[in-house]
């Protein structure tokens, strides 16, 4: 059986519960870690969120796994509350379902990404 990519984003996102852009950005003032995975780029090209960390995809499962070798301070331990943000929330849901598969059960993201998040009038600066 062949496996489409909407097939695998359904499932990533299953039972799943995605903040919105309101609800993420409160998270984030609660202390949840808001983590953006998007490449130079396209952060230079439509801006950054204040206070979000930055983990661009191709190393994020290294970076938040609480036992690795090569995590980041941040990465205390598995209930560690993430949100993941790429650019509309597609990208993310991916990553978060990577996360969760390694054991990090809180792990989600940002319904709707950057864009979301901007049009919703919350703090962004021009990405560097």
């Amino acid at each position: 059986m062949v496996t489409t990519i909407d097939d695998l984003l359904a499932r990533s996102r299953e039972g799943v519960h995605r903040p919105g852009a309101e609800e993420a950005h409160r998270a984030q003032r609660d202390g949840a870690l808001l983590v953006d995975i998007r490449p130079a780029a396209q952060r230079a090209a439509e801006g950054e969120i204040p206070g979000a960390l930055i983990i661009e995809r191709n190393v994020l499962e290294w970076r938040l796994d609480p036992t690795g070798g090569h995590r980041i301070p941040e990465a205390t331990g598995y209930d560690l509350e993430v949100i993941l943000v790429c650019s509309e929330g597609y990208a993310s849901s991916l990553a978060a379902a990577s996360l969760r598969e390694l054991g990090l059960h809180r792990a989600t993201d940002l319904d709707g990404g950057f864009v979301g998040w901007a049009a919703a009038g919350l703090p962004t600066r021009q990405g560097g």
